[in-house]
């Protein structure tokens, strides 16, 4: 019995000096995560914001005082509506004051027309006359388009945003009186992540409809542009056209659901997303990535990328096969068929890994 309890003391001091030597050889601790799919075909939700296509601001191309503002803040007006005019009781005096020399002015060149022809006059003479009406006949012009500047029309057709001014007021050429939100265009804008951004050129399609409406109400909208430069939120402002027939049925502030239909590969070749974190360059400059193997070991990965990628992500287009248990931190402290230990990921329940 006591040979039996010296043997069992033995195995344990054994086992207890063995074990830290086993636990000593996993160098690091990592965490891992497996590749996506990226290649297929996907659809996208986004909530946008409907605006207006322009807004205009208003003003007279001449100087004067305010004799009548004919619309309101609020009201709808179409293209060519009279908005406002200006007193032009001093433009009309203009106009008359140089029609009268006009006339006066022509009634004698006529006369040297007959003289030119009887051989009377010289041709410079005659020459001088004739330019002396064609410039008072100029200034007669400007005059006249002064006094059909002292009215404003709409250019299109439109809501009146703001009314910056009131009757008997003074304004200057180019100041702005009113401003109209153009509706003759809507547009939907939506800010688009980064990973989304990466992958603008395989956009397939556009679509939209106002919340809370069914699912026939969907309606395809059209690309206009996407802005190079992501803002403090790493989002990327992206404009899209409303088809003229949904217009009358939108206005500008309302929200509106914005599906991004986005393209897979037609080649057949499985495309990958994994974290940019678990992207190293080799000595050689290679993209590579760590691949954990089933002995607790990792292997260097060359692999392929797209050099569209985002900020948080990249998209992986030859190398892996998907499966793959692929270290996603603390890459760049790793060697070759180095045995490591892995992390295990807290479970949703234990948030924090605090359980």
């Amino acid at each position: 019995m006591e040979k039996i309890f010296v043997v069992l003391c033995g195995l344990l001091v054994l086992y207890g000096c063995t074990k830290p030597q086993e636990e000593s050889t996993f160098r690091r601790s990592v965490c891992v995560t497996e590749p996506l799919p990226a290649g297929v075909s996907s659809r996208k939700t986004y909530t946008g914001i409907v605006e207006e296509a322009d807004g205009i601001s208003l003003g007279f191309k001449t100087p004067g005082q305010l004799k009548r503002i004919a619309v309101k803040e609020g009201d709808f007006v179409r293209g060519g509506q009279l908005l406002a005019e200006l007193d032009d009781a001093d433009y009309k005096l203009g106009v008359e004051a140089l029609q009268i020399q006009y006339d006066q002015l022509q009634a004698e060149v006529e006369r040297a027309r007959r003289l030119f022809e009887k051989k009377s006059m010289s041709a410079n003479d005659f020459e001088k006359a004739s330019a002396g009406l064609r410039q008072l006949a100029v200034q007669l012009e400007v005059n006249k388009n002064k006094l059909s500047y002292t009215k404003l029309y709409a250019p299109v057709s439109g809501y009146v945003q703001s009314v910056n001014f009131s009757p008997a007021e003074m304004v200057d050429a180019g100041t702005s009186v009113f401003n109209l939100l153009d509706v003759s265009g809507m547009e939907v804008v939506v800010d688009i992540p980064a990973s989304l951004y990466s992958r603008a050129s395989d956009f397939n399609g556009f679509a939209g409809r106002v919340p809370g409406t069914g699912e026939n109400e969907w309606f395809p909208l059209k690309f206009l542009s996407i802005v190079p430069k992501a803002d403090s939120n790493q989002l990327y402002r992206m404009r899209l056209g409303v088809p003229a027939e949904r217009v009358k049925a939108l206005t500008s502030g309302m929200n509106m659901e914005v599906t991004v239909d986005i393209k897979g590969k037609e080649d057949g070749v499985p495309v990958f997303e994994l974290p940019l974190s678990a992207l190293f360059r080799d000595s050689g400059g290679d993209a590579c990535v760590w691949v954990l193997e089933a002995d607790s070991t990792v292997v260097k990965r060359p692999v392929t990328i797209d050099p569209a990628h985002s900020v948080a992500s990249v998209m992986v287009t030859s190398g892996l096969e998907g499966g793959e248990k692929i270290v996603r931190a603390g890459v760049n402290v790793l060697s070759d068929g180095e045995k490591v230990k892995v992390i295990a990921e807290p479970t949703e329940t234990n948030v924090g890994g605090l359980l």
